[in-house]
């Protein structure tokens, strides 16, 4: 008896088990089907926002523009895909005649502060910008997508005097990318016939005449800037220009001003580290690259360069200022029709020093001087004399192969500071079909170094000198002012 009711109890408490265990099963299937109703309520919900006019609409330019809905949807749900802020959406007009300045502004202020955030410059619209600046630091990750035509003013007389340094400003910018297939359209041309006329008496008939002339893309104090895909056209002086940055890549760029355009430089680089320039082509009315002091680290690839005055270091020390320049690889790059292939530049009178610098398998087509050290740099009519000069040293010519219509080389070193360590390896330059020299040859003075067959024309095996140990002091004596 006793057995049976032990039996009888121990029956009754699977039972009840087995009811407890049904029942929270029940319950949380229950649970599930409504979160999961709820969810999908929720997602319904803001596709429907979107597709009724949310962020990621680009409206016709004629609807009503509203503001960008908040890039976070409530309720745990978050995007795939990176919010986009179109600028359309903060009021812009986008028909080229419009300012659309402040929809830039507000556009901006709104996607700086969103990680991962992409500002749209929508396709088949014009935005006409006056000189603006962009200012960081924003959210991580920050993208300017550029797919339309972003277009300076064209009247000189229109731009404030306080903005006349730079039109797009870009300050203080971290992990920052510029990408699209649309362009900046500077449009310099009036500027540019201010260079082309007696400046004097221009400014007797106009006193909004400026005296200095913008930038169309500047960046200050910036780091890990990418720039890629995008086209730079007509600036009324540089096209892009990088100061006190460090960790820049520019990739698949395309710049391009007239051959007559004066100091449309395509590419400047001043304080600026750690640098990848490459699978570019620049073509203007200046240098395509020009490299200034305070740069270092800096990789220069597989780019198409004319027409314009080259690739550049330089021009540095004007006004005995100090200019210090290390570690600038050149390479894999082509140059049509320029007037200069390979090129450094100094003023007299400077200190500092430029060093290691490689310029390797450099193709020239026509290029009126191919290779170039000219420490007597002069941008007017009569320089002044001067003893002291920034010191050059180890800078490696190799494989710098095709033709010139000037002559082959110039190398003009100071008669107090020699430069040093100047090598001159596998270089084959013959006259092009335009060669209008007399001496093929060239001018080589005061440089010390190596040379290495094959050499064409061979005259050039005796433009550097042996000895370079003997003047080498001379050269590192100015160094420690770069340390």
């Amino acid at each position: 008896m006793k057995k049976n009711y032990r039996h009888t109890s121990f029956v009754f408490l699977f039972v009840l088990l087995l009811i407890f265990a049904t029942t929270i099963s029940i319950i949380s299937v229950d649970a599930r089907k409504h979160h999961h109703t709820k969810k999908s309520k929720i997602h319904h919900k803001h596709k429907k926002q979107q597709k009724n006019g949310g962020a990621n609409k680009t409206p016709n330019c004629s609807n009503s523009p509203s503001p960008a809905p908040s890039p976070s949807p409530s309720h745990g749900f978050y995007p795939t895909q990176s919010p986009i802020f179109n600028i359309l959406s903060f009021g812009a007009k986008g028909d080229g005649v419009s300012d659309d300045t402040k929809a830039l502004e507000a556009t901006w202020e709104a996607a700086c502060k969103v990680q991962g955030a992409t500002l749209e410059i929508p396709t088949e619209f014009q935005f006409l910008i006056n000189p603006i600046t962009l200012q960081g630091p924003c959210m991580p990750n920050f993208v300017f997508q550029i797919d339309g035509i972003i277009l300076a003013p064209p009247k000189v007389g229109s731009w404030p005097k306080s903005s006349l340094f730079q039109w797009l400003n870009f300050k203080w910018m971290h992990n920052f990318t510029i990408q699209g297939t649309g362009t900046l359209d500077g449009q310099g041309y009036n500027w540019w016939k201010l260079s082309q006329i007696d400046y004097f008496q221009v400014m007797k008939k106009s006193k909004n005449i400026p005296d200095m002339k913008p930038t169309v893309l500047r960046f200050y104090g910036s780091y890990n800037v990418t720039i890629h895909d995008i086209k730079i056209v007509n600036s009324p002086q540089c096209h892009l220009k990088f100061d006190n940055s460090k960790g820049v890549k520019i990739n698949n760029v395309t710049i391009s001003a007239p051959e007559i355009s004066p100091n449309t430089d395509g590419i400047h680089l001043q304080n600026t580290q750690d640098v990848e320039i490459h699978h570019s082509n620049i073509g203007t009315g200046d240098d395509c690259i020009s490299i200034q002091t305070g740069c270092s680290n800096i990789h220069v690839h597989h780019m198409n360069c004319g027409p314009g005055h080259g690739i550049s270091l330089g021009g540095l020390g004007k006004d005995k200022s100090v200019a210090c320049v290390s570690d600038i690889i050149v390479d894999n790059v082509n140059l049509q029709s320029t007037m200069y292939g390979a090129r450094i530049k100094t003023w007299q009178g400077g200190v500092g020093i430029v060093k290691n610098i490689s310029f390797t398998n450099i193709q020239v087509s026509n290029v009126k001087v191919p290779i170039m050290i000219d420490q007597y740099y002069c941008d007017k009519h009569v320089c002044k004399n001067q003893t002291g000069a920034v010191a050059i040293s180890n800078v490696k010519f190799n494989q710098i192969i095709g033709t010139y219509s000037t002559k082959p080389i110039h190398l003009a070193c100071s008669n107090s500071i020699p430069c040093t360590d100047v090598d001159l390896i596998d270089i084959q330059l013959k006259p092009s079909t335009n060669y209008r020299g007399i001496n093929q040859l060239g001018l080589c003075w005061n440089s010390y170094g190596k040379s290495q067959a094959p050499l064409l024309p061979s005259s050039m095996d005796y433009c550097v000198r042996r000895g370079s140990g003997l003047v080498r002091g001379i050269s590192r004596s100015h160094e420690h002012v770069c340390l």
